[in-house]
């Protein structure tokens, strides 16, 4: 099997056998790939404490020719992105950001921008407080990188919500834009519309992500 060496966010975790782990990963020149962690479930393991929920890390691993599922060899965290895991409403945000990703990306396609936009945003979600603004901000710039990027001359939006999908794109949001509850109410119903047509159905955790009641997914 060829070693390889990447940077990666890990996106899910998941047992395999009762010492073992699959840790799913985003990368930039692999996108969405998934590793085996042999024994990282035992306390004397070298992945002790290096692989958990939306960790940034360099690893290496080695490639299957049979299967998409591939054997991590060695990891070096970078960043451990500690303070989504202290507030629920943070862990939150970034769980619906990873079931974005893995609803609407194929796996093993380079993905540069997208794992641009999730470090940034995990960034922020660790420096911020959780805001609905941060779920729409994230699902505007990734419909964009998609090619899905709604068109406000033709949307139904009043001109106070236009004026603020430009602020949400821009390349570093303005923390201190608050939107009022209308204007909130608005911009997750027209995304929540917008995410089902284009998507087939939401994207698991949204309705928690934004903190608020979303009407019922189309069959």
């Amino acid at each position: 099997m060829k070693t390889e060496n990447a940077t990666g966010l890990i996106l899910r975790v998941r047992p395999l056998t009762e010492t073992s782990l699959i840790i799913h990963w985003l990368t930039p020149d692999s996108g969405r790939i998934a590793t085996v962690a042999k024994g990282a479930r035992r306390p004397k393991s070298p992945f002790a404490g290096k692989l958990d929920l939306f960790y940034a890390a360099d690893f290496s691993y080695s490639r299957s020719r049979s299967s998409s599922l591939h054997q991590l060899r060695e990891i070096k965290l970078r960043e451990t992105h500690g303070a989504i895991r202290r507030d629920l409403m943070k862990l939150q945000q970034a769980g619906y950001a990873a079931a974005f990703i893995e609803q609407a990306t194929e796996t093993d396609t380079p993905l540069p921008e997208i794992f641009e936009l999730v470090r940034e945003f995990l960034k922020h979600l660790c420096e911020h407080q959780p805001q609905p603004q941060n779920i729409f901000a994230l699902e505007l710039k990734l419909l964009r990188e998609l090619g899905l990027e709604p068109d406000l001359a033709t949307s139904r939006l009043t001109p106070g919500a236009k004026k603020i999908i430009p602020l949400l794109l821009a390349n570093d949001p303005d923390s201190r834009l608050k939107l009022s509850a209308a204007q909130t109410a608005e911009l997750r119903h027209f995304l929540h519309g917008f995410l089902i047509f284009h998507l087939g159905r939401l994207p698991r955790g949204r309705a928690a992500a934004v903190a608020g009641s979303e009407p019922p997914a189309a069959d």
